[in-house]
């Protein structure tokens, strides 16, 4: 069976899936818990875990979704006499079910995943506690698929940031959220890796993967950290039929405080480009170039005439090796980096020319899509 990654989201397909049945099969914890010693309790999650529910949420969306329809099915006559594939698109009703979490209590603010609420109409936001409540998209971002949704700010709980860059591979995570539309549900597990790119999901990806059971709902719900803290929003998964086998993905936090701060503020994300094109230090071009062993860094490989990085005086063979004083690895790195600022934000760059360290600023532009 073919594996795929897909978003995490119970059912705008399954919107369209009145009657279709759901698989649930039981899921073997991924943390093996150690036995206690004499005269101790048995370790338990439940503390982290009480801590952090009254901040997930269950988000339900009703909307319209168009459609083109394909008139022609199989029959091969209507290619043979060049008749329309398509007749007139039609809308469709469609529902969905996924998760969020409360990152701002006295606003009611509401993080949780594009692909969540992009086609909704209609948003309930259903509370630890019981409550249902209304929510509104005040921003929307498809290309990290980050939405900032907003509900009454009545007796809400926040969820706790984690500190960036503390989350470290191996770390143990708690994922909570409302897969298939059953409720809380929590799983447990590690970080499996960080800085997951090219997996071609989001346009910008800078993925923590976790073995934490993940599954269809779960879209928009909390990976948090042993002290409760947040440490990423679940988004996609790679299974056998949408099904999880330990490999999932979350968004970290640093990617989502950038994102919602621009749709909080100006109620959409707006990104700066440098204009140029950008690829990998491979070892035969470090060779080549005569670089040190294991340099790294994003190398130059053009310039758009009249760019903001022209006007700075970037040329074809620089290597950007640092964004705002922050090494630069790679080329998916500057690449996101630079994506997850404004145009006319104002940054500087380490560069290596010719063996020599250049340190310039740039304006950004603003990206062309």
């Amino acid at each position: 069976m073919r594996t795929k990654t897909l978003p995490i989201l119970a059912g705008l397909t399954a919107a369209v899936m009145a009657g279709s049945a759901v698989s649930i099969v039981a899921a073997q914890s991924a943390i093996s818990v150690p036995p206690p010693a004499a005269g101790t309790a048995l370790p338990s999650l439940a503390p982290v875990v009480g801590e952090v529910l009254p901040s997930v949420v269950a988000i339900a969306v009703q909307g319209n979704m168009v459609q083109p329809v394909n008139q022609s099915g199989d029959n091969p006559l209507f290619q043979q006499f060049g008749l329309p594939n398509s007749g007139p698109p039609v809308k469709k009703q469609v529902q969905g079910e996924g998760s969020g979490v409360i990152v701002d209590a006295n606003k009611g603010l509401i993080i949780t995943n594009n692909h969540v609420v992009d086609f909704a109409d209609k948003i309930s936001v259903t509370l630890s506690d019981g409550r249902v409540l209304t929510g509104k998209v005040l921003g929307k971002d498809p290309a990290t698929d980050i939405a900032l949704v907003q509900v009454p700010a009545d007796h809400l709980t926040a969820i706790k940031m984690a500190t960036p860059e503390s989350l470290r591979v191996g770390d143990y995570v708690v994922a909570v959220g409302n897969p298939f539309g059953l409720g809380e549900t929590v799983t447990s597990g590690i970080v499996s890796a960080l800085g997951r790119t090219g997996l071609g999901i989001e346009g910008y990806e800078n993925f923590i993967q976790t073995d934490a059971s993940i599954n269809p709902g779960n879209s928009g719900g909390a990976l948090v950290d042993m002290n409760g803290n947040l440490v990423g929003m679940n988004t996609a998964i790679v299974g056998p039929g949408g099904g999880s086998v330990g490999v999932g993905f979350a968004i970290p936090t640093q990617m989502i405080d950038q994102v919602v701060a621009q749709i909080e503020k100006y109620g959409d994300v707006e990104r700066g480009q440098l204009g140029i094109q950008i690829q990998n230090l491979t070892p035969d071009l470090v060779t080549a170039m005569g670089l040190p062993d294991r340099q790294q860094g994003a190398l130059v490989s053009d310039v758009g005439a009249n760019s903001a990085a022209a006007g700075a005086g970037l040329a074809a063979g620089d290597i950007v090796t640092a964004l705002n004083g922050k090494p630069i690895a790679n080329s998916s790195e500057l690449r996101t980096d630079i994506g997850l600022m404004r145009a006319g934000d104002k940054v500087d760059l380490t560069l290596l020319r010719g063996g020599k360290t250049i340190d310039t600023s740039v304006t950004l532009d603003k990206a062309t899509a």
